[in-house]
């Protein structure tokens, strides 16, 4: 009997992976965080299967059902919004469950960030332009960032920036980014990613607060700051480029 933690992606139903849904259809208990999970990818979980919503239950509340689950021999879905590898609480889970000895697995989804790039229909990793991403998040009435990654430090590199968690901060953020980026950097918000509720802001840093003020937008919201938002004449990629020596020999399938 195994705790599977799943990554439910994004929102939409169809974002989740096949393995995480066919782990879904055969587990009799399922832990799901709240609003965030869409109806219809419940539906996969078997007829009869307990479903547990977890938006006001406390850690040791939610490790008590995973724990119970498995001493009653059955299989528990976990799911986390996005992929479990950022912002899912699944360390905490995980250390919890390795003192009980109770096995775990964990399957990944498509990050809230990812599908945000698909719906601004940019890559955010462009030739000369930008080639890192920093995820990170903005510090609010959640836990404190440890020492060396306050926003500032990050935004010195001049890299990419992908804010979770940040939204109800947009004018802090703002405010730290000014300095580094300038105030005609482009800025991007997007909300909801792939659900029907989903918000698209762009714009600088001169008026992304305004925006996100004016439009409403509170909660389950991507902020993507840089250059690559609205990069334009950059070379080519030299994955593809007619100047990359390449191999002359056929490959064979292994």
């Amino acid at each position: 009997m195994t705790v599977h933690f799943i990554g439910a992606g994004p929102g939409a139903a169809d974002l989740i992976t096949v393995r995480g849904r066919d782990l879904l259809a055969r587990c009799a208990v399922c832990l799901y965080p709240g609003s965030l999970t869409p109806s219809d990818l419940l539906a996969h979980c078997p007829p009869g299967a307990r479903l547990v919503d977890t938006a006001d239950r406390t850690l040791e509340e939610i490790v008590g059902e995973l724990t119970a689950a498995h001493a009653r021999g059955q299989d528990v879905a976990r799911l986390c919004s996005g992929d479990p590898s950022v912002y899912s609480a699944v360390a905490e889970q995980a250390r919890r469950l390795d003192e009980a000895g109770v096995p775990y697995e964990i399957t990944p989804g498509v990050p809230a960030f990812a599908a945000a790039a698909a719906v601004l229909g940019r890559e955010l990793t462009v030739p000369t332009v930008g080639q890192s991403l920093i995820l990170t998040r903005a510090q609010a009435r959640s836990t404190r960032m440890p020492e060396g990654e306050e926003l500032a430090t990050f935004a010195a590199s001049g890299a990419t920036l992908a804010l979770h968690l940040a939204i109800n901060r947009i004018e802090q953020v703002v405010d730290e980014l000014l300095p580094h980026y300038g105030a005609d950097c482009p800025v991007a918000v997007v909300a909801h990613a792939s659900q029907p509720a989903q918000t698209v802001l762009r714009g600088t840093l001169a008026d992304i607060a305004a925006q996100v003020r004016e439009a409403g937008v509170s909660r389950a919201a991507m902020i993507f700051v840089g250059r690559v938002l609205a990069a334009e004449g950059f070379p080519d990629s030299f994955l593809y480029s007619a100047t990359r020596e390449r191999s002359t020999q056929p490959r064979s399938l292994p």
